[in-house]
């Protein structure tokens, strides 16, 4: 992207060249991308059935793994189906504000090359042949923007692609949309000032989650089928959950981080992953498989031992809102009943203490060079920005002395867990994968149901459930609040507010074990759907008049 030199120009102007340069991309996509109704409903998910063909709704709303069979048979054009999802993010864009390019020119160029070699050979050219993808911007691209969300950062450019998508390109896959991330890459939302705030799709007055917020609302708009994220306390995880669909983080080191931009390099206390969102969990095992090149994701169950559920109900720091301890309860209920499963209660260890050593580890220079960057422009403090950088007590300069002394702590922490892990031998945890539903747009102040597995390093999957039901998930009675983190959780829930709100909770395995936390999917998909008040919760009846079929869950 050319654009003129940062130092010329004020905050504001290089925010409005980079967000021309998008609308120009959608620009280019064609046929023509439809306007949206000037009043829309707060769940707005439904709105692109309405100025889509019947085609595009078909191969949009399709399953990644479905939709690869159904180009190799050929149901179905590499270019016919990037088109449709290029039209359709178009229109994500213009509903929550989650794109900053779509990549028409160079994904069409591309689709074209692979129906050419499918004609040619008779086969795909590899696992993922004709798969859209998208990916979060600060994941490079070749000669595109390489800003991750800072202004001062506009104009620098991508001179290779991240590993992680030349992998991918072998594959077959086909890079078309980038999404949105918030300033300082820190916030479990998705607000800078290059393009404003990006919002949630169930539920426009709430957040789609941070940092890969931009692939979450992308995902629950059905923009994509499956995109790529990275987490450092929640970041893939947080926009999974508060948008209904599916993610894994993965442990560290197995999908390749190189050519991603970020502040901080070399920071290696608690390390960044990158990982998939998706709208299957057969989406996520195809990243993961075809990514690690590894023997297939799941082997047959039969005549495996009895799988242990170690169940944690709150960190003892901030309870969750009722929608996800109603989940919490349903589904395990469920699981009572089936014979290869066994519930222990999954007692928090100092996880308190966790989110101390974590941020005392997340800045090590003291938020410098955040703070510089940011600065660099003029461009203001986001309110979560200042959250995470400026008023957590445990970030400040530190020495090497002292960054020794955190990184012990940590070391320490890991394996007081660990022991805790050997004693009650549990195979997984199930757990909250945040405070509630998505919250509030500058509410998302509590990381801990995430960030703690980031301090771990351990593997975690989001999986949804359902949507809130305001009649059904009515505020709690006799309130009494553990601390102020606690209370303010307790306050931002009231119940009409998060109508449609997607509830969604999280399974973790041991480091390494990504593989576990897949293991418990048959049970878990018997449980949900034997759950009327998860599953039958009709988006479709809510005040603003907006006619849809009932959620349908991912799994």
């Amino acid at each position: 992207m050319a654009c003129k030199q940062v130092s010329s120009r004020t905050w504001q102007e290089i925010a409005l060249d980079v967000q021309k340069y998008r609308d120009k991309t959608i620009d280019e996509v064609s046929p023509p991308i439809s306007d949206v109704p000037t009043h829309l409903p707060l769940n707005v998910t439904n709105v692109p059935k309405d100025l889509l063909t019947s085609t595009e709704i078909s191969i949009t709303e399709t399953p990644p793994e479905e939709l690869l069979i159904a180009i190799e048979k050929r149901q179905y054009s590499c270019k016919e189906v990037t088109n449709a999802f290029l039209r359709r993010a178009g229109l994500a864009q213009k509903l929550v504000n989650c794109i900053t390019e779509l990549l028409p020119k160079q994904a069409l160029a591309r689709a074209e090359e692979l129906d050419r070699y499918l004609v040619d050979n008779g086969k795909p050219i590899g696992p993922l042949h004709g798969l859209p993808i998208s990916a979060k911007e600060h994941i490079g691209v070749k000669g595109l923007s390489a800003h991750g969300a800072f202004v001062s950062w506009a104009d620098r450019v991508n001179e290779d692609d991240a590993h992680v998508l030349k992998i991918l390109h072998e594959a077959g896959c086909v890079v078309f949309a980038r999404t949105t991330e918030p300033q300082s890459l820190m916030h479990l939302e998705t607000a800078s000032n290059l393009y404003g705030v990006t919002l949630n799709p169930f539920n426009t007055a709430l957040t789609p989650g941070g940092s890969s917020g931009g692939e979450g609302a992308l995902l629950g708009l059905r923009g994509t089928c499956l995109g790529l994220g990275t987490d450092i306390g929640g970041s893939i995880r947080s926009p999974a959950a508060n948008n209904g669909v599916w993610t894994l983080r993965p442990s560290t080191c197995r999908i390749p981080v190189s050519g991603v931009a970020v502040p901080m390099k070399g920071m290696e206390q608690i390390l960044p992953i990158l990982g998939p969102l998706s709208t299957s969990l057969e989406g996520i095992k195809l990243f993961m498989k075809t990514v690690i090149a590894a023997r297939p994701w799941l082997e047959d169950q039969d005549g495996r031992t009895r799988l242990k559920i170690g169940v944690l109900w709150s960190d003892g720091v901030v309870k969750p809102q009722p929608p996800t301890t109603r989940a919490l309860k349903e589904v395990t209920g469920s699981l009572k009943a089936v014979d290869e499963v066994e519930l222990v209660e999954w007692l928090p260890w100092k996880h308190d203490y966790a989110w101390d050593v974590t941020t005392a580890l997340y800045f090590c220079d003291g938020g410098k060079d955040e703070k510089e960057i940011i600065d660099a422009s003029g461009e203001p403090w986001l309110p979560l920005s200042n959250f995470i950088i400026k008023e957590q007590p445990h970030v400040e300069y530190r020495d090497v002395d002292s960054i020794w002394k955190w990184t012990a702590e940590r070391e320490k922490y890991r394996a007081e867990y660990n022991k805790l892990w050997n004693e009650r031998e549990v195979d997984v945890i199930l757990c909250p994968a945040g405070p509630g539903p998505a919250p509030p747009l500058n509410c998302s102040r509590y990381w801990g149901y995430t960030s703690q597995w980031n301090l771990l390093d351990y593997p975690a999957l989001v999986f949804p459930v359902g949507q809130v039901d305001p009649g059904v998930d009515v505020q709690e009675k006799n309130f009494v609040a553990l601390n102020d983190k606690d209370q303010y959780n307790h306050d931002l829930y009231e119940p009409e507010k998060f109508r449609d709100a997607p509830i969604s909770l999280q399974l973790v395995g041991r480091r390494y074990e990504d593989e576990k936390v897949c293991r418990p999917k048959q049970h878990l998909d018997a449980s949900i759907q034997s759950q009327p008040s998860l599953t039958s919760n009709d988006i479709g009846d809510s005040s603003d008049g907006v006619s849809s079929k009932a959620y349908q869950l991912a799994i």
